[in-house]
């Protein structure tokens, strides 16, 4: 009993401290103890809970019967909206703190909410090659079910909570998409409910034109319900060579090199500074050299980009294989490289062998308790954005980030964006190649203002023809904002879909001014 006692004295004594220095100072200042003590043992009761959940429904094969139910329900609620005089705009009412972007819409307060409770796998099909699923089933998910029956997604967006509905009404990349381009790129058909209540089904060949408006639409022409993507079959390992590269004219150069060998199934870069970076370029495989196998899963491994590190610390190339979907999760347990900023010792040895297991914390539990002080700090001190180029200006991209916010590292993850006609393609008739340049983490520049840099990279994109991801802040003004992406089918499509009156155009969803 003493040892209980003991331990519970110890809370009682940090439970008076809070009290007396107030929850928000706790937080704001010494935010890694509330992160560890509360945090971290709630997102594993979420993932255990949502883990177990799914796995008895899809062995249970009742989430089909249970989907077409709550479609109706759906329905049923879009109908009674428009029967009460449709006087406010709808939405999803997923709380916004439970979304990946770290952005928090209050449009969710005012607009009248629409209970979307749909996070199931329906249908893996092999003999056609896709899986069916609902809007909430997330990638954790759905790698766990495809790989242990042989198959993969061709693009598997890195975090666990990505949602399928996020991804295809948002978007999502990985370094598998210098093949097969976004997520969007292999998706085969959506399911909606429009703004009168209705289903439809939509591809390439039935509603051609709103299966093309879907994406980047961030739920402004309906409710998503089930989309059906593409799978391939998986093997069990994946070969990862690294190779660091010093100057930034050579690193573009050998960046752009190996994003256009095809025979490279994955391809990533690492930028630590302007001048320095680990290229790595990956295939799948059956078999891994016993001596050269990195589970870097594993709890008590060290952090992805910290490992990757080493190699430009030591200077050195090197080989190793990784289990399939540990790769594709390389970066979740270090959320990239911003849980360094929550928890400053994360990666020490010490902290990955106890308390390893429990990394990361819920995105969504973050956000519910970071507070206004907080998402105010981070919204001046702290950039989270995703800018997609052309390949061909990556050189110039990279010296603007640096000028205009110096945060490193950087990502670097090429894709093939196909020609179309929704918002987002290239400006000429042929399909390009592209990067998403990711930066994450706090400025080092002395002149940072939130507002005016973002802004400042908001205008370099848009003048190479390049784009913003939208889970982001979005500074742009609308006439900017429409520069950027191509309006046209999506202004058509909400006209003659009835959705100027249901839902709130995408820009206003978006913008700054949404969530203030």
């Amino acid at each position: 009993m003493d040892p209980l006692l003991y331990l519970g004295g110890l809370v009682l004594l940090f439970l008076m401290w809070i009290r007396v220095k107030g929850l928000d100072y706790v937080i704001v200042h010494q935010r890694w103890i509330f992160v560890c003590l509360f945090l971290l043992p709630l997102s594993v009761i979420f993932d255990v809970y949502y883990y177990v959940r799914a796995w008895l429904i899809f062995k249970m094969c009742s989430a089909p019967k249970l989907h077409d139910q709550r479609v109706r329900d759906i329905q049923r609620q879009v109908r009674e909206w428009r029967k009460e005089g449709g006087k406010t705009y709808m939405c999803t009412g997923r709380p916004g703190w439970l979304t990946v972007s770290l952005r928090v819409g209050k449009y969710k307060k005012t607009h009248k909410n629409i209970i979307i409770n749909m996070m199931d796998i329906l249908e893996v099909d092999t003999k056609r090659q896709v899986v069916r699923v609902e809007p909430l089933a997330n990638m954790g998910q759905v790698t766990a079910l495809l790989t242990s029956i042989g198959w993969t997604l061709p693009v598997l967006p890195e975090l666990d909570d990505l949602t399928v509905g996020g991804l295809v009404m948002g978007t999502g990349i990985e370094s598998s998409s210098h093949i097969y381009g976004l997520f969007q790129h292999i998706c085969v058909a959506y399911e909606l409910v429009l703004a009168d209540g209705s289903l439809v089904r939509c591809t390439e060949e039935e509603n051609a034109d709103l299966f093309h408006a879907v994406p980047w639409s961030c739920g402004t022409l309906g409710f998503l319900v089930a989309a059906e993507i593409k799978i391939v079959p998986a093997k069990p390992w994946v070969k990862l060579h690294y190779e660091p590269v010093r100057g930034l004219e050579n690193i573009c150069r050998r960046f752009t090199a190996v994003s256009e060998n095809k025979q490279n199934m994955f391809v990533e870069g690492i930028q630590y500074t302007m001048d320095s970076a680990v290229i790595m370029t990956g295939t799948m495989t059956d078999y891994a050299e016993p001596d050269k196998i990195n589970r870097i899963g594993l709890h008590f491994k060290p952090w992805f980009f910290k490992h990757v590190q080493g190699y430009l610390k030591g200077n050195h190339t090197g080989v190793e294989y990784i289990p399939l979907r540990q790769y594709y999760h390389r970066h979740t347990r270090s959320i990239f490289w911003e849980l360094q900023d929550i928890i400053p010792f994360g990666n020490n040895v010490v902290f990955r062998w106890l308390f390893g297991w429990m990394v990361p914390p819920k995105i969504s539990l973050l956000k519910l308790t970071q507070g206004e002080t907080i998402r105010r700090l981070y919204e001046q001190h702290h950039v989270v954005q995703d800018m997609l180029v052309p390949m061909k200006h990556l050189q110039a991209a990279i010296t603007r980030f640096h000028q205009d916010i110096d945060v490193y590292p950087l990502w670097l993850c090429p894709f093939l964006l196909p020609t179309g006609r929704g918002m987002v393609h290239p400006k000429g008739q042929e399909e390009e190649l592209y990067v998403d340049i990711g930066a994450y983490g706090e400025p080092k520049v002395k002149h940072f203002e939130a507002k005016a840099s973002t802004r400042q990279l908001e205008k370099f994109v848009r003048d190479v023809h390049g784009f913003q991801m939208l889970y982001a802040d979005v500074y742009m003004e609308r006439d900017e904002f429409w520069e950027m992406f191509d309006g046209q089918l999506y202004h058509r499509l909400r006209e003659e879909l009835g959705c100027k009156d249901a839902f709130p155009e995408v820009y206003d969803k978006i913008c700054k001014s949404a969530r203030h």
